[in-house]
């Protein structure tokens, strides 16, 4: 016999906030933050009003991609989010600095989603980023069963060992009835400064033909380039001096535009 299943609970919406994006991997080390701390950055420069909110509690990197490091204020029982470089943001990073790390269970790791969704004073946004977590755990559950996900992108490298993961986070937003917005594939090649010369370090062609096979879009190849880490590491973002996400962002922007324009949404569930 099949036991009863709980109701489901309603999606609220998160008051100010237009589009809420997931931005996923099935496997840690992608370079998942880095896409979302720069696209977020991008969003900004098109005159999009963008929050990032930094999901991956137990390995928070947005403040020092970001670089911020204060510890936010509250104003009544709503926490302010920080603010850099245009973007609003909010992490566990914030309330637990240094190295000390967290140990904690499904039902915590749920109280501060909750916390970080509809505690903190957003005010009006076009886009609330989140960067999840790697894998397919009670994060991502506790976030796409409870808030309105407007769609998911899904970061990966060419490597074979990262596309099997890709897979399992796309059939879990796919489960949820989370549309996927699409792929990125992400360090897809180094150019050698001295020839000019493309070298695949991960392989080639791995994020394209798997999007191809799943039925979702290829939102394009991003380079493994030094200053995008460097850009991270000294929280000074890549995309503060180059146009490397202008057009990513600008995909997006007109993707999930169509979708909520248009009566046949471009955004589509797979089964």
């Amino acid at each position: 016999m099949t036991p009863p299943q709980p109701a489901a609970v309603p999606k609220v919406p998160i008051p100010g906030v237009k589009n809420l994006i997931a931005i996923g991997s099935g496997k840690g080390g992608v370079g998942k933050t880095t896409v979302a701390v720069n696209l977020a950055i991008a969003l900004s420069g098109l005159g999009r009003k963008t929050g990032l909110m930094d999901a991956d509690v137990y390995g928070p990197n947005v403040p020092l991609m970001m670089g911020i490091n204060r510890t936010p204020l509250a104003h009544g029982e709503r926490i302010q989010p920080l603010e850099n470089f245009g973007v609003r943001i909010m992490s566990m990073g914030f309330l637990n600095p240094g190295d000390k790390p967290l140990v904690w269970r499904g039902p915590m790791l749920h109280s501060v989603i909750q916390q970080f969704l509809r505690g903190v004073d957003w005010g009006e946004l076009d886009y609330l980023l989140i960067d999840l977590p790697p894998g397919t755990g009670d994060v991502q559950l506790s976030l796409m069963q409870t808030a309105p996900v407007t769609g998911a992108i899904i970061v990966t490298t060419p490597s074979t060992v990262a596309l099997d993961d890709a897979r399992k986070a796309v059939h879990m937003f796919h489960q949820v009835k989370v549309p996927v917005i699409g792929l990125i594939e992400n360090m897809s090649y180094f150019v050698d400064p001295s020839t000019g010369n493309h070298i695949d370090v991960f392989g080639t062609g791995g994020g394209k033909k798997t999007a191809e096979e799943m039925g979702i879009r290829f939102l394009g190849e991003l380079a493994l380039d030094p200053a995008v880490r460097i850009g991270g590491d000294c929280g000074t973002p890549v995309a503060l001096r180059t146009n490397l996400f202008v057009d990513l962002a600008q995909e997006i922007d007109s993707i999930v535009s169509g979708a909520l324009a248009s009566t046949g949404p471009t955004i589509t569930v797979s089964e």
